[in-house]
């Protein structure tokens, strides 16, 4: 097992002992479900949760971020299917990244719109593409250049990757999560900059230091 792992597994017995109704908040994490923004892999809550409380932002804060998440994608599955489906987000205490592309500008608005309805959301990022271009070959290569750029992260050991987020929509790399240091934030920058086929790259992520983070 290594650090991070035990990191969550210390993290999550740590809340689990303080926790008023063990078996609802149990129940709760069990029923909530995470996806894989470019990959579309679908991710069990216990998981994704699991995964969050070796990050920075630590047990609590992830399952509160899911709850968000399963939130709105409740509402756009009730609003519009399209939406539901062209659609990703990622969260990071509170702040909402949405992805994706729709056809219509007014389907945008109601996108944004909608984010906001969910509880316990602190901040809506709108990186939502106005465009019925994408196609097959569009979605291969975001893929390609998502899985590249988490390898080089996973296998860099001057970046804690646990803690960021990759998402890719026609060719634009987005990142979003917690950095421990402007240093490492700027070498993921780079890898990202360096993968074939990136149009650009979007930082959305914040330093640990940030007092943002808290105080938006």
């Amino acid at each position: 097992m290594n650090e991070y792992a035990e990191e969550a597994v210390l993290t999550a017995s740590r809340y689990a002992a303080v926790v008023r109704r063990p078996f609802a908040s149990l129940a709760l994490i069990l029923s909530l479900a995470a996806c894989d923004p470019v990959t579309g892999t679908v991710v069990g809550g216990a998981a994704a949760v699991g995964v969050g409380a070796a990050e920075e932002r630590g047990f609590e804060a992830a399952v509160d971020d899911a709850k968000i998440r399963t939130a709105i994608n409740a509402l756009y599955f009730d609003h519009d299917f399209d939406m539901y489906r062209g659609l990703t987000m990622t969260v990071t205490e509170g702040r909402v990244l949405l992805t994706g592309t729709v056809k219509r500008p007014e389907a945008h608005i109601d996108a944004v719109r909608l984010a906001w309805q969910a509880a316990g959301v602190r901040q809506v990022i709108d990186e939502i593409q106005v465009t019925d271009k994408s196609d097959v070959t569009d979605y291969a290569t975001d893929v390609w250049i998502a899985n590249n750029l988490r390898t080089r992260m996973m296998f860099d050991q001057n970046i804690r990757n646990i803690n960021y987020t990759v998402d890719v929509v026609n060719g634009v790399v987005y990142l979003m999560g917690v950095a421990q240091s402007q240093e490492e934030l700027d070498r993921v920058l780079a890898h990202a900059r360096d993968i074939g086929n990136v149009k650009r790259v979007i930082n959305h992520v914040l330093l640990k230091t940030d007092p943002h983070r808290h105080n938006l």
